[in-house]
């Protein structure tokens, strides 16, 4: 995967005309930061650059559209002056309190790629799949099927044509589609009571009872959605296919899902060579609407932003070895909560038998096992709940490097970029917030 280059918070379509036309030169590093709006605070900036001799080639000014008392500055200057530019860029953030982000697509080191700020910004990758949607592989079973192929065709343009804040265009699913899911519920529902994780079983009645999750029914997208934030604040976002590892773990730091909404192929309808709806609503669906899951999920995410490209090969791994194959432990049984194993009534059955291999979930460990993508799983992980699953994760999220932390707000659905003191303070604030309500409910509890 080829990393992008990093933005800031504000209009995407102003900053990319910032970032397109000053930086496509080699010689070139590129800067945006913010300062406060106050007499001399752009000179004692510039009075940083001059002690360390580095001449600006470009400069530009806009006020800030997050907060009105700020100002955004877009510098350009010589790539030679790397060395100096990191001691500069430091004492911008530390000692001026300045949200600094390198623009630069030609200096490798240190270079963060790009990744959205606001949940809007998922409109700019959700179309950019890499495999199926219309197309189909040659040994797809319905590769020679037109009207299955036709139809593909169908749920792929809703997906392109789709952005963020619509309601999610409702399906008329054909006969044969809906028997197809008729096949898929009715087996895995049998194995779900003892086979499926609590949190899995507690949410399925939940789906039955508000959407529509019957044999004879396939729910829409849009009814599940709602359901689902009102769970756990996550949603479903239609996509024609499959997204990169880093797009696709991004959606899910806004609490944002990409599902598909095509069902497979009616000729094997136990079988189905990439996601299709029966997975993402029987397997994936129920544990999001768990709000210690979908916390969960939500760390991956946010670990994924800005990392480079090797932790990202690791950070789906461990979505592949925990949200889509993971086992858990309750009790003195094991049970399955991964949408992969909760949505294939095979490998449901084979994940809880003597045949695979068991271990630990110790993410030091799973982020770098290889694993088969065509067949059952020789290997799963335990995790001994999602509270000591979520620990290890933040754990080994620590250990991306990346110049900054990150956070989700959930007000204003952006992601939040801690690299300065201003930031930090506000961080405090709202935890202070909350520990005070923290404790004025123990005291009433008392």
């Amino acid at each position: 995967m080829e990393a992008e280059h990093c933005k800031m918070n504000g209009d995407p379509f102003l900053e990319s005309m910032y970032i397109e036309e000053h930086t496509n030169e080699s010689s070139f590093i590129s800067l945006i930061f913010s300062l406060k709006e106050e007499v001399g605070a752009l000179a004692k900036v510039l009075r940083i650059f001059e002690e360390k001799g580095i001449s600006l080639t470009h400069i530009e000014s806009r006020p800030s559209r997050l907060n009105k008392d700020e100002y955004e500055f877009f510098i350009n200057l010589d790539s030679r002056n790397t060395p100096s530019l990191d001691k500069i860029i430091r004492t911008l953030r530390n000692d001026i309190g300045a949200t600094v982000h390198e623009l630069s697509r030609t200096k490798k080191k240190d270079t963060v790629p790009w990744f959205p700020r606001s949940i809007q910004e998922l409109d700019r990758f959700a179309n950019q799949i890499l495999s199926y949607g219309a197309e189909l592989d040659a040994d797809h079973p319905g590769f020679k099927d037109p009207v299955y192929r036709a139809r593909r065709k169908e749920f792929a343009d809703i997906a392109y044509n789709y952005r963020h804040g619509q309601p999610i265009p409702e399906v008329t699913y054909t006969e044969e589609e809906k028997k197809t899911w008729s096949i898929v519920f009715r087996e895995l529902k049998t194995l779900y009571p003892t086979h499926a994780c609590y949190e899995h079983n507690h949410v399925f009645p939940l789906l039955e009872k508000y959407c529509g999750f019957h044999e004879d029914n396939i729910p829409q997208l849009e009814d599940v959605s709602r359901f689902l934030q009102s769970c756990s604040g996550f949603r479903l976002r239609p996509v024609a296919g499959l997204l990169s590892s880093r797009d696709f773990l991004a959606g899910l730091a806004f609490r944002v899902f990409h599902s598909t909404q095509y069902i497979r192929h009616g000729s094997k309808p136990m079988y189905t060579p990439e996601p299709d709806i029966c997975h993402e609503l029987l397997g994936h669906v129920p544990l999001f609407a768990d709000p210690s899951f979908a916390q969960f999920s939500q760390e991956i995410g946010l670990a994924s932003l800005g990392a480079p490209d090797e932790y990202i090969e690791k950070l789906a791994t461990v979505y592949w070895f925990t949200v889509e194959f993971g086992l858990c432990r309750e009790g003195d049984s094991i049970k399955a909560y991964g949408a992969g194993l909760l949505s294939s009534f095979g490998e449901l059955q084979y994940c809880l038998s003597d045949k695979p291999e068991v271990q630990p979930l110790v993410l030091e460990n799973t982020a770098v096992q290889p694993y088969p993508v065509t067949e059952f799983q020789p290997r799963y992980y335990v995790a001994e709940s999602f509270k000591d699953a979520k620990e290890k994760l933040r754990k080994f999220a620590s250990t991306i490097p990346r110049p900054f932390s990150v956070r989700y707000n959930p007000y204003t659905q952006r992601i939040e970029v801690l690299d300065n003191a201003k930031q930090l303070r506000n961080l405090a604030d709202t935890i202070n917030n909350e520990m005070g309500i923290l404790c004025s409910a123990l005291q009433k509890i008392k």
